[in-house]
């Protein structure tokens, strides 16, 4: 069962993803909230494996709650559900430790789609946010500090690569002809020497650095 919450202002769209949630198999929504603030309150007690989040909140905005339900809870799943498709927006989100980025058009057997990805450990997005994703990490890659600080294996650099191109765990294992649970290993281990706690932030930091 994926448990899933949502934090999103408009009541209509709330009580729509909760249903559409809960009458799904597998699917369970444990909470929904209309700001991030009473979210953020009940987290501690809340056993949640994936948020859907919306931006444009009254009072804290949605990135600044990313950021907050990070620091409470590093391996948190947060997916962005929103009508902001602007590079910097879908940047600042992902910087802030969201692991996918979707726009509230989405299809809803995408969306569900989307939350068992986020769930298993992908990082959902569509074609065009990722490029945008992309095309803004190309435009600060010339960071000054080199990729040897972090001294990432070849194989690494290999996952992250890969990662940073939209695939999933199991994508990664049949491209490298590897188990998932290697590819686990491999992500374990670039966290603790990027010093992050989400793939969002790896790839963002490793094309920043010019690792990848």
């Amino acid at each position: 069962m994926i448990k899933t919450a949502i934090i999103e202002d408009n009541s209509t769209i709330r009580e729509g993803l909760a249903v559409l949630i809960n009458s799904t198999n597998g699917y369970s929504c444990v909470g929904s909230f209309s700001d991030c603030e009473t979210f953020l309150n009940k987290l501690d007690s809340l056993d949640v494996d994936v948020v859907l989040m919306d931006i444009g909140l009254p009072g804290m905005s949605g990135i600044d709650g990313i950021t907050k339900a990070k620091q409470k809870k590093p391996e948190l799943n947060i997916l962005m559900l929103t009508i902001y498709e602007d590079s910097n927006t879908v940047f600042n989100a992902l910087c802030a430790g969201a692991c996918g980025y979707l726009v509230k058009k989405t299809p809803p057997a995408r969306l569900l789609e989307a939350i068992k990805d986020a769930y298993e450990g992908g990082s959902p997005m569509s074609s065009l946010i990722a490029r945008q994703v992309i095309n803004v990490f190309q435009k600060i890659k010339s960071d000054s500090a080199s990729s040897s600080e972090f001294e990432l294996s070849q194989r690494e650099k290999e996952v992250l690569t890969l990662l940073a191109e939209g695939n999933n765990y199991q994508e990664i294992a049949d491209r490298l002809i590897i188990s998932v649970d290697t590819v686990r290993h491999h992500i374990r281990n670039i966290y603790k020497k990027l010093h992050v706690h989400s793939q969002s932030e790896a790839v963002a930091k490793a094309i920043r650095k010019g690792i990848i």
